[in-house]
């Protein structure tokens, strides 16, 4: 499949990547047809989806099932007066009727939202008056929560005139949820076959295909516009960065409502015949993922640190890993401490990757080098990657810089915010476009992170970058895991906070407290150690891993 799309798939060095790295793309792509349908016609039996979840039920899916399903769903969406441009907005966590309404809307021209099963009703009308949503499609299980919050804030959302349920696994929907239809029982009423759309109904390159709301540190959260050659941009971030094989299980952490589910459980993965493992947990219970990592022999992994921090936590000593090929994280920076530990239970180096919702991969660790502990690695050959200083000058090796794409045009990278010209011109700036992160780059040409812009520190005159503090903190043996962030000072301006969560056998303390920030004057600058530090039983998260800064911030 990958020689339809790639001019060449092996490359000798990284250099030899950089230069001669590109994407072939179509007029007239769609992933739907393109990759799920095309791999049915080709190879029927071959493993797309493996699903599981806490109650021990387990669900296989080959990609003529997910062709045939997303079918049967394009026509009934289609029945349902869904079409061309249409925005439907899903909340299934990880259910498999997720890859099914993704295919299918990628078939129909639509448009799909994906959301976080954390979102309240103001959260989902907000969202669904933003982009005009026109249905939304969410699961059903025994709390029912995102139904109940979908309930209370449809009345107030116009736009939305279909509401589809997904049972639960172990049958029906209650009857509380009366007024929903049910996924199952109406796309059975449907053909498995959907003919490829045309003329004007055809999906074009540049139409819209996917929507990603950011996590809106800075304000109400944006509308991340990619359209439909989007998916070819993550041949890189699943072939050269996570290494997925054809035909083994890879295993992203991730809840479909976050851009990392694209990233690391659909797009790149199918293009490259590597099947999707899906482990739909209610709570991320560490002994639970391992069990799983070793029942079904995962090839390929990629979490973000802090599932990694508490599976060490937990003891790895118990399992048997010896299926995993390759590792990766991302959605936090690795501090070396993390890196070190893994690579001592696996014997793998632990490959970081960066980027964003805007984008596919950025920066990563690729096959050709071996990784740096704490570094992102080095640029993905789709982007023009460049360190700027305040005035826009490229920074020399070992200076803090913004990082910016000059290539704006690029493969993967986002055409906008959705319905928003102004700020869509602003974040595009002179044909630029700003990632608001901040990075150097060592002699070797590898980059290293230092902070979102929105989560830098100012102390007296002093720029911190809240990961490098919290790498410190977290080789502290008393600490388990800890957020970063700016505290308002009168006298410096801000002062470093330290929120902690502490290892079994440890108790907070105003002696542990000064025992920490004595433990970081010695271990960095004295300047960066944090004045406060507050000890907490759990760090607000989102559901995959992500820390979530400006809710400490928030509660001061």
């Amino acid at each position: 499949m990958l020689d339809r799309y790639l001019p060449r798939t092996e490359f000798e060095s990284y250099e030899d990547f950089m230069e001669n790295f590109t994407i072939k793309i179509p007029e007239g792509f769609n992933f739907g047809f393109d990759i799920v349908d095309e791999w049915a016609l080709r190879d029927p039996d071959k493993l797309a989806l493996l699903w599981c979840d806490d109650h021990e039920n387990e669900r296989r899916f080959t990609f003529d099932d997910l062709s045939k399903l997303s079918n049967k769903a394009a026509n009934f969406l289609t029945g349902l007066g869904i079409g061309k441009g249409d925005v439907v907005m899903c909340v299934l966590r990880q259910r498999f009727e997720y890859w099914i309404m993704a295919i299918a809307l990628c078939k129909m021209g639509a448009i799909i939202i994906p959301a976080t099963m954390q979102l309240t009703a103001k959260d989902i009308v907000y969202r669904a008056n933003a982009a005009k949503v026109k249905a939304v499609v969410c699961y059903d299980d025994a709390e029912s929560f995102i139904a109940a919050q979908m309930e209370e804030a449809l009345p107030e959302c116009p736009s939305v005139k279909t509401k589809i349920l997904t049972p639960t696994v172990c049958g029906g929907i209650s009857k509380a949820r009366a007024g929903w239809l049910n996924f199952t029982d109406e796309i059975n009423k449907y053909p498995d076959a959907y003919p490829r759309p045309a003329g004007e109904l055809a999906a074009k390159n540049t139409d819209p295909m996917l929507i990603y709301f950011t996590s809106g540190t800075t304000g109400m959260p944006k509308m991340v516009l990619h359209d439909f050659t989007h998916p070819l941009g993550h041949i890189v971030t699943a072939k050269y960065w996570q290494q997925v094989r054809e035909g083994k299980l890879h295993n992203s952490m991730s809840d479909s409502g976050w851009a990392k589910f694209g990233w690391g459980k659909i797009y790149g993965q199918f293009i490259c015949g590597a099947p999707v493992f899906a482990y739909d947990m209610e709570k991320f219970v560490p002994s639970k993922v391992m069990q799983r990592l070793e029942k079904y022999r995962i090839a390929t992994f990629c979490a973000p640190p802090t599932m990694f921090r508490f599976m060490l936590a937990d003891g790895m000593d118990a399992y048997d890993f010896s299926g995993i090929e390759h590792c990766g994280n991302a959605g936090e920076p690795l501090s070396p401490e993390i890196f070190d530990k893994i690579k001592d239970v696996w014997n793998l180096d632990m490959h970081e990757g960066f980027g964003q919702s805007e984008s596919t991969v950025l920066i990563a660790n690729f096959p050709w080098f071996r990784p740096k502990p704490g570094s992102m690695g080095k640029p993905a050959p789709l982007y023009d990657i460049d360190l700027v200083d305040a005035h826009g000058n490229t920074c020399e090796d070992g200076e803090e810089g913004r990082v910016i794409i000059r290539n704006a045009n690029a493969t993967g990278l986002f055409k906008g915010y959705y319905m928003d010209e102004k700020m869509t011109a602003e974040a595009f700036c002179g044909g630029v476009y700003d990632t608001g992160d901040t990075a150097w780059r060592d002699m070797d040409g590898y980059y290293w992170f230092v902070g979102r812009n929105d989560d830098m520190i100012k102390c007296s005159g002093y720029r911190i970058g809240p990961f490098e503090v919290e790498s410190v903190i977290s080789s502290h043996e008393a600490v388990l895991e800890c957020a970063v962030t700016g505290h308002p000072d009168e006298k410096r301006g801000q002062v470093v906070k330290a929120t902690v969560v502490l290892n079994k056998g440890f108790t907070p303390s105003d002696d542990l407290a000064k025992d920490i920030q004595d433990f970081v004057k010695k271990m960095t600058a004295p300047y960066k150690y944090p004045r406060i530090v507050e000890f907490t039983s759990e760090l607000p998260k989102t559901i995959s891993g992500k820390i979530k800064r400006a809710q400490i911030r928030g509660r001061g």
